[in-house]
């Protein structure tokens, strides 16, 4: 089977790029929370150990079964299901919500930050990361949409008292490897002569781009494995968001 480049793995260098942004947000995260806290979207699990001995209780929801034996820690508990809405999720029952490149994949975000809402205690927080609309090289058919950083600003607005949008910025040891990938899509893109990747339907083009995508990745390691390894998570910081950052990391207030 496919390993879809949308679940990063800890085990594969090839996502290591991506894996260590991924992580920094759960550590930022480690750092904020506390109480009762829902994640919505474990994907491989590998933030699950980092967050939960920071709850009291820790909720996890998926559609698939997280890769890690979340079984042996005694506070969280696993929920697999799609959504929205949450099934068997009380109202005002949470002190945090967080939810770490998901939005970007719901069909409708409004219903999605609603049921957010729903959830959370009163003065309660969801933190959302997502990518930077303006930094994705090329479409991403397995995305409903992406953001600019005041859209996703305005959207959260609607549903939440504040928002406090950073940004996840990355270092020059990061700028060079960004450098090299968007070289490396650019030259499988040039035979795109009919913009099929902005003319196709997303169907269509997800088993393609998961299998270029992973091929790309792994040719970056071969190409450049003390590069691609050598990326860790200090080689990223979170900051006031604005244009150059990977990803959008908001923090809003029920």
């Amino acid at each position: 089977m496919i390993q879809t480049a949308e679940r990063v793995s800890q085990h594969d260098q090839s996502d290591n790029y991506v894996f260590q942004r991924s992580i920094l947000a759960y550590h930022k995260a480690a750092e904020i929370v506390n109480g009762k806290v829902l994640e919505l979207g474990t994907g491989m699990g590998y933030g699950i150990e980092i967050v939960a001995p920071k709850c009291d209780e820790f909720v996890t929801l998926d559609k698939h079964l997280p890769g890690i034996p979340f079984e042996e820690l005694n506070n969280v508990r696993f929920l697999q299901q799609t959504f929205p809405p949450f099934s068997n999720v009380e109202d005002n029952y949470f002190d945090f919500v967080i939810t770490f490149q998901v939005i970007e994949h719901m069909q409708d975000d409004h219903s999605f930050l609603k049921e957010i809402h729903r959830v959370l205690k009163p003065g309660g927080k969801v933190i959302v990361t997502t990518p930077n609309k303006p930094m994705s090289i090329t479409r991403n058919p397995w995305h409903i949409r992406e953001y600019f950083i005041q859209e996703l600003k305005e959207l959260m607005l609607a549903y939440y008292s504040s928002v406090d949008a950073l940004g996840v910025f990355g270092d020059q040891v990061v700028e060079n490897y960004y450098t090299k990938n968007k070289e490396s899509v650019r030259r499988i893109t040039r035979f795109d002569i009919f913009n099929l990747q902005h003319n196709l339907p997303r169907w269509a083009l997800q088993i393609p781009y998961d299998i270029l995508n992973r091929w790309n990745r792994k040719k970056l390691l071969t190409q450049n494995t003390q590069l691609t390894s050598g990326i860790s998570m200090d080689n990223y910081t979170i900051s006031n968001a604005k244009e150059g950052c990977y990803d959008l990391f908001y923090i809003a207030t029920k």
